[in-house]
């Protein structure tokens, strides 16, 4: 049985790039909840499917190592295979094959030619053209609250998604927790996604086309799968994309401005404000989109003194924009790469390093802790005194 990947086994077939941490934690920017597809399978290495092939990254302190599998399935197993294609031609049909796939798959086996295809991808996906180290010195020279911050939580970068990936997995995240989304995504991918690649019993899936998702019956099977109302979301987006704009819709837009891009995801069923302000910001290149929603809005309230809509109890679309546009004031036009740190470092998973910042001592505050000790050691030396005088008499 093929197995994951460990950089210390020694094997030859790791490729590697120069990326300090300081430009890039893969725990931090991996499990921060933009994307659902990557889980720490060994201490320090991260499994996970981008572009149809499953890899397993890990580093050190100056560099990014990677390791990209493929599969092989017997001619036995295929020739099964292409005789159930045969005979199933509806979507439950299709649900069904890819469960004899899963059973069937085949050993994964790494790449053995170097490709710099590969490396090209990697680069593309974490964004690793843009000086991270230079947006943190610009955010803390601005931002008191980010700089008392940026020290412990380096290296979180925006990941560059697949428009389709990251739409559809957004709309699984309404009224939803990051550890739940994932369990959906893999469902999802599970049901409806090819078979890349097993590793230790773990089957990992490609991400389902937009087809996939477009037929009726798709809306009950994912109810099934625990979908909820996201289902109906599911099937009904990837139905309107297919047929009134076109599988390269999404991608389209990564040229468009921001607000006619957010706008234009607006209209698809499930897709509110934030779910859209995420797609812009982690597939369309939408730099200055900022997700909001109420943890974002409390992060405004509690370090940044924000009063807008403070007497509400639910987040408006009136309070959204004002919270959106504080933010993007203050960070310039990456301000959604600088919400994602802060965004991070508010995340419970990640308590014990946010142990690790010092607090920070408002002067005032400690200039007047001082008077008052300052007074009460005047005090005690009175009384002191007095007690001394009494002693004498």
């Amino acid at each position: 049985m093929s197995q994951h990947a460990l950089l210390l086994a020694g094997c030859k077939a790791w490729r590697s790039l120069s990326c300090p941490r300081s430009e890039l934690r893969l725990d931090l920017t991996l499990g921060c909840g933009q994307t659902f597809r990557w889980r720490e399978t060994a201490d320090g290495h991260w499994t996970g499917v981008m572009q149809g092939k499953v890899w397993t990254l890990t580093q050190t302190e100056d560099t990014l190592w990677y390791y990209v599998y493929s599969h092989q399935i017997n001619t036995g197993t295929e020739n099964r295979m292409k005789q159930k294609v045969e005979n199933e031609d509806q979507l439950l049909g299709n649900m069904s094959k890819r469960k004899i796939k899963q059973e069937e798959v085949g050993l994964c086996i790494v790449m053995s030619e170097p490709d710099n295809k590969e490396e090209e991808l990697l680069r593309d996906y974490f964004q690793l053209g843009v000086k991270l180290g230079d947006l943190y010195r610009d955010w803390s020279t601005v931002d008191p609250h980010f700089k008392h911050t940026a020290n412990i939580f380096t290296g979180v970068r925006l990941l560059r998604q697949d428009p389709v990936e990251c739409l559809f997995s957004f709309i699984c995240s309404s009224n939803n927790h990051i550890s739940r989304i994932q369990g959906m995504v893999d469902r999802l991918c599970q049901t409806l996604g090819t078979l890349l690649c097993k590793l230790d019993d773990v089957a990992y899936h490609d991400f389902p086309p937009l087809q996939a998702l477009t037929d009726p019956s798709v809306e009950m099977c994912l109810r099934d799968l625990g979908f909820g109302y996201r289902a109906r979301f599911l099937q009904q987006s990837s139905q309107i994309i297919v047929n009134s704009h076109g599988p390269d819709w999404l991608q389209s837009l990564r040229s468009a401005p921001y607000r006619q891009a957010r706008n234009a995801l607006r209209t698809l069923p499930g897709v509110g404000l934030k779910v859209a302000d995420c797609v812009c910001l982690m597939s369309l290149d939408k730099f200055e989109a900022l997700p909001v929603d109420t943890h974002v809005w409390q992060i405004a309230k509690r370090d940044y003194s924000f009063a807008a809509g403070s007497s509400q109890k639910t987040l408006t679309d009136r309070v959204y924009k004002e919270i959106g546009d504080f933010f993007r004031k203050l960070w310039g036009p990456y301000a959604g790469w600088a919400h994602s740190v802060l965004f991070c470092a508010d995340l419970k998973r990640f308590q014990k390093l946010k142990e690790e910042i010092p607090v920070v001592k408002d002067e005032k505050t400690e200039l007047k802790k001082k008077m008052k000790e300052r007074r009460h050691d005047t005090y005690e030396e009175k009384q002191s005194k007095k007690g001394k005088k009494y002693q004498r008499k």
